[in-house]
C-alpha cells in the first residue's frame, strides 16, 4: 500500500525529490519555532520590564501582541495560502517571522518591541496554516496519520518547551544580552529553514479554472473583529481587574461572530466563497473534534500557566528550574502523540475519552501532592506523566480524526479553522484558569499559592471530564 504521495521535481522553481520526510521536518520545525514564541517570553518578562523600564500595560502588550496578531490572522493566512500558494505563503511568513525576531532582539524601547512582536505574530499567522495544508496535500493514508501525529506532538509540546528554553536562555545571560536571546535564537534557525524550504517544498500549482476563490473581505473583517474583541480582553483583562470595557468587548465578540456566521451562511447559499466553507464544519465529527481540541488546549495551557505561577511565585523557583520542571510532561506528550496509532484497533475509539479521564486524574494528583506547600516530590512527576499522556491521547486522535475526511481542496479552510481553535483554546485556558488562580490567591507564600492551585486543579479536572464527555451521547438519527 502506498503511504505517501508527493509531487517531486528538480526544477529550480522549487521542490526536489528528497522525499516527504525532509519536507515534514522543515514545516514542523517552523511550527515549533512559532509556538515557542507564544510562551518563551513569559519567563523573560521580568527581565524585559527591568531593562526597558516598561509599564505594566506595556509589558502585557509585549507578551500579548504576538498572540493577538497570531489568533486574528490565522484563518486569513489559510485563505491567502490557497490564493497565492502554500509554498509562497509559508516562505513569506517564515521570512517575516525571522526578520521580526531579529528586530525584537535589537529593540531599544518598549514601543518598538510591541510593534515587532505584532509583526512576529503576523508572520506566524501567514506561515502556520500552510503547515497543515502542505501535510494534507503531500501525504495520504497511513502516511498522513503519521504526519498528523507528529504535528500534534509538536503543537502541544511547544508550550512546555517554550517555558524550558526561555528559562535556560534568560538564566544563561549570553554575552550579557539578558532577555534578547529569546528572540535572536529564531534568526539562525529561520535562515536555515528558509534555505531548506526553497529546496524541498513543492512548487505551487495554479488553481484549476473555476476553483480560485475570492478572499471574502467582508467575512475577513467580521472574523478579525470578532477574534480581536475576544482575545484582547482575555489577554489584558486580568491584569486590569476586568474593567467594564473587557466585558463589553467579550459580549461584542459574540454579537459580531453571530453576524459573521449569518453572513457566511448567506454567502454560501448564493454560491459565493465564504472564508470557512460550511461543508468543512458539516463534515462528520468535525464539530465534536473542534470542541475536544479547544478543551484539550485550554486544559494544557491552564495547567502550564497556573503551575508556573505557583512554582515561581509560591515556591520561589528560578525561571530555569520552573521551566525544566515541565520537561517530562512535554516528552511524554510527544512520545504518546507519535505512538498512539500503533495501539490495538479495539482501543482506538476509547483513546480520547480515556485521555481526558487520565488528564483529570493527573491534574488532581498534581494539586494534591502540592497542597501542603511542598515541592511535590516524586508524586509530582507521576502527575506530570498522567497529564502529558492524557492530553496527548485527547488531542492527537481528535486532530487526526477532524482532518481524516477533509478533502484536499478544503485543506486551507480546515487548517485555518483548527489552528485558530487551538490558539483560542490556549488563550481561554490561560485567561480562565489564570484568573481563577489569581483570584483565589489570598496571601503571598507557598501555602496560599498551593491552596489556589488546588482550586485550579479541581476546575481543570472538571474541564477534562467535560471534554471527554463530548460526543459520548449521540443524537438519534
Amino acid at each position: 500500500m502506498t503511504t505517501t504521495t508527493t509531487r517531486p521535481t528538480t526544477s529550480k522553481a522549487g521542490g526536489t525529490d528528497r522525499g516527504p520526510g525532509l519536507l515534514l521536518g522543515v514545516v514542523l520545525a517552523a511550527q515549533f519555532m512559532a509556538l515557542l514564541d507564544v510562551f518563551i517570553v513569559n519567563v523573560a518578562a521580568p527581565t524585559i520590564r527591568a531593562e526597558l523600564a516598561s509599564s505594566g500595560a506595556g509589558l502585557q502588550l509585549i507578551v500579548a501582541g504576538y498572540t493577538i496578531a497570531y489568533a486574528v490572522l490565522l484563518i486569513t493566512g489559510a485563505r491567502l495560502g490557497e490564493l497565492l500558494g502554500h509554498r509562497r505563503l509559508y516562505l513569506g511568513g517564515l521570512a517575516l517571522f525571522t526578520v521580526a525576531s531579529l528586530a525584537c532582539g535589537l529593540a531599544a524601547q518598549t514601543g518598538q518591541l510591541i510593534a515587532f512582536r505584532v509583526l512576529q505574530g503576523a508572520g506566524a499567522a501567514l506561515m502556520i496554516p500552510q503547515v497543515l495544508s502542505l501535510i494534507q496535500r503531500t501525504f495520504t493514508g497511513p502516511g498522513r496519520v503519521r504526519a498528523l501525529s507528529a504535528y500534534s506532538a509538536v503543537l502541544a509540546t511547544g508550550a512546555a518547551a517554550g517555558q524550558v528554553l526561555g528559562g535556560i536562555l534568560v538564566s544563561a545571560d549570553l554575552f550579557g544580552t539578558g532577555w534578547r536571546p529569546v528572540f535572536l535564537v529564531n534568526v539562525p534557525l529561520g535562515l536555515v529553514l528558509l534555505v531548506l524550504g526553497l529546496r524541498v517544498l513543492p512548487r505551487d500549482e495554479p488553481a484549476a479554472p473555476g476553483r480560485r476563490r475570492a478572499l471574502d473581505l467582508p467575512g475577513l473583517i467580521l472574523l478579525a473583529a470578532s477574534v480581536s474583541l475576544l482575545t484582547v480582553p482575555l489577554v489584558l483583562g486580568q491584569e486590569q481587574d476586568w474593567p467594564l470595557w473587557s466585558w463589553l468587548s467579550l459580549a461584542g465578540s459574540a454579537v459580531v461572530f453571530a453576524v459573521f456566521f449569518a453572513y457566511e451562511s448567506r454567502l454560501a447559499r448564493r454560491g459565493g466563497a465564504p472564508l470557512v466553507a460550511p461543508r468543512v464544519l458539516r463534515r462528520p465529527g468535525m464539530g465534536r473534534a473542534v470542541l475536544r481540541i479547544a478543551v484539550a488546549m485550554a486544559v494544557n495551557a491552564g495547567f502550564l500557566f497556573t503551575l508556573t505561577l505557583h512554582l515561581q511565585g509560591g515556591l520561589g523557583h528560578s525561571a530555569l528550574r520552573a521551566g525544566l520542571t515541565f520537561g517530562p510532561a512535554a516528552v511524554i506528550f510527544g512520545v504518546v502523540g507519535l505512538t498512539w496509532r500503533r495501539w490495538p484497533g479495539r482501543l482506538q475509539p476509547l483513546l480520547i475519552p480515556s485521555g481526558f479521564a487520565l488528564a483529570a486524574v493527573g491534574v488532581l494528583t498534581m494539586g494534591w501532592v502540592l497542597k501542603d506547600g511542598s515541592d511535590g516530590g516524586t508524586g509530582l512527576y507521576a502527575a506530570f506523566a498522567a497529564v502529558g499522556a492524557g492530553l496527548s491521547l485527547a488531542f492527537s486522535p481528535a486532530l487526526t480524526g477532524a482532518l481524516a475526511t477533509v478533502r484536499p481542496e478544503d485543506a486551507a479552510d480546515a487548517s485555518g479553522l483548527l489552528a485558530t481553535v487551538t490558539q483560542l483554546g490556549q488563550l481561554v485556558g490561560v485567561a480562565a484558569f489564570g484568573t481563577l488562580f489569581l483570584n483565589r490567591l489570598e496571601a503571598p507564600g507557598a501555602h496560599a499559592s498551593a491552596d489556589a492551585l488546588w482550586v485550579c486543579a479541581l476546575a481543570l479536572s472538571l474541564a477534562s471530564i467535560l471534554g471527554g464527555s463530548a460526543g459520548l451521547v449521540r443524537r438519534p438519527r
